[in-house]
């Protein structure tokens, strides 16, 4: 199936589980460590940004991925930057284009296809981080966590998932017969027990946390 097709219903997934945010959300722990809804929020909307960008051009600039204020609205901001970036992938000629991605090092760039990969995978999990520190559940569409699971398991493991800013957590065993979908979280650090309440609550839960 076509990336883009796939980035895009998840991406649409993900604005739809944005909507349920009320302002007295985003307090609320992740399981990102260390950051709130708001946070997690900022930087989703900031990515979307920043490889609208790279499709467009001008994904070395650093200033375009830089974490902005949402604003009063910020379902509303990340709405936005959902439709920016999935308006560039879209766009005549882009699987022609090399996106830059300077948080991978400077000077990194990727195909556009392999690009788009990068931002499906983080976009099917953040959906579930999102549905997960509002306390509900996020199954994927048919078909995609399918079309995930190839590239969520080629994200290299190891100790580098414990350095400074590492975008995932080392990877948990999944449990005997998971899901397609509850394997791609497991390889990328989550807990499928991981709960907010419990979070919140200090020395109540053992479950690892990702980033």
């Amino acid at each position: 199936m076509d990336i883009r097709d796939l980035d895009r219903r998840a991406v649409l997934a993900s604005v739809a589980m944005v909507a349920r945010i009320g302002a007295g959300d985003l307090a609320r722990p992740t399981p990102c460590a260390g950051w709130t809804l708001a946070d997690l929020l900022g930087h989703m909307t900031a990515q979307h940004h920043g490889f609208a960008a790279a499709a467009e051009g001008t994904g070395a600039d650093r200033e375009a991925w830089r974490v902005r204020p949402l604003g009063e609205d910020p379902p509303a901001a990340y709405a936005a930057a959902a439709e920016r970036v999935t308006a560039a992938f879209a766009a005549e000629g882009v699987f022609g284009r090399r996106f830059a991605l300077p948080e991978f090092g400077d000077g990194a760039v990727f195909p556009a296809a392999q690009a788009m990969g990068f931002h499906f995978v983080d976009y099917l999990v953040h959906t579930w981080d999102v549905a997960r520190s509002l306390g509900t559940v996020y199954e994927p569409e048919p078909g995609l966590a399918e079309a995930c699971r190839p590239l969520a398991l080629a994200v290299p493991d190891g100790g580098t998932r414990l350095a400074p800013g590492a975008a995932f957590r080392p990877a948990l065993r999944a449990p005997a017969e998971a899901s397609p979908f509850a394997e791609i979280l497991a390889f990328l650090g989550r807990s499928p027990t991981w709960d907010p309440v419990a979070r919140s609550a200090p020395g109540r839960s053992t479950d690892p946390e990702i980033q």
